[in-house]
């Protein structure tokens, strides 16, 4: 399977603490791989090192090419797009136009309404929302419109960060549904950050657990399930 992320020795760093140590890992075409691990392990500043959001060494590779020291808006250019933790909408700007804001990046202005018109096919609660502000939408709308406002720059890749925060398990479920559903219409590859193991370890293909910012266990999710100190540490059995 070719590699659309490759990532080797990446090391990240707080001020002059090191975070990550070394890691090591990929993303393949087409593929939604997940990062494990508990609060602290180092996988939301996995993302950030990727998308030059914090300091790091060692190289990160995009479709062949290496990205370490490229500004972030370069990444996004490229086709990387970042969903946050904590979602990070417009929230005084209406569903539509936090939309419009993620095609900005994109060269292809005429394509615009119809990529609204596509994320509102995947979504077709924030259609019947569009004209209201972001604020006001419900936490589980307001993660939709985040992925959505991602998805309108059309990546090649998602980084994607703990889209089950906070929110309750019906929504949760609906979401990875999307996701999965995306991932498989349109081939786009997702790297998830999740603390839900068993969550992630269902949507994905690949998973690598991380504890304190070095690789534990990496391999087919299906196989993760079963590894015993997954089952104890992160399932419950």
């Amino acid at each position: 399977m070719t590699s659309l992320l490759e990532a080797s020795d990446l090391r990240a760093f707080y001020g002059s603490t090191e975070v990550l140590h070394q890691l090591a890992f990929s993303v393949g075409e087409g593929t939604i791989t997940a990062l494990l691990g508990a609060n602290g392990a180092g996988k939301t500043t996995t993302l950030r090192a990727i998308c030059g959001l914090v300091r790091s060494s060692g190289e990160v590779r995009f479709a062949g090419a290496p990205i370490g020291g490229r500004a972030t808006e370069d990444i996004v250019r490229l086709g990387i797009a970042h969903v946050p933790e904590g979602r990070g909408t417009f929230l005084s700007f209406t569903v539509e136009e936090n939309l419009r804001l993620g095609a900005h990046v994109r060269r292809d202005k005429s394509q615009r309404r119809s990529n609204v018109d596509r994320l509102y096919g995947y979504f077709p609660i924030l259609a019947e929302r569009r004209r209201q502000q972001a604020g006001t939408l419900s936490g589980g709308e307001q993660q939709m419109l985040a992925l959505s406002r991602a998805l309108m720059s059309r990546p090649r890749l998602l980084l994607l960060d703990e889209p089950s925060l906070g929110l309750a398990p019906i929504v949760v479920q609906e979401i990875f549904r999307i996701m999965r559903r995306i991932n498989a219409e349109e081939g786009m590859s997702i790297l998830l950050v999740e603390q839900n193991v068993n969550l992630a370890l269902g949507l994905s293909d690949h998973a690598y657990l991380l504890e304190t910012g070095r690789l534990a266990l990496s391999g087919p999710s299906k196989e993760l399930r079963k590894h015993e100190a997954v089952r104890r540490s992160y399932l419950g059995y």
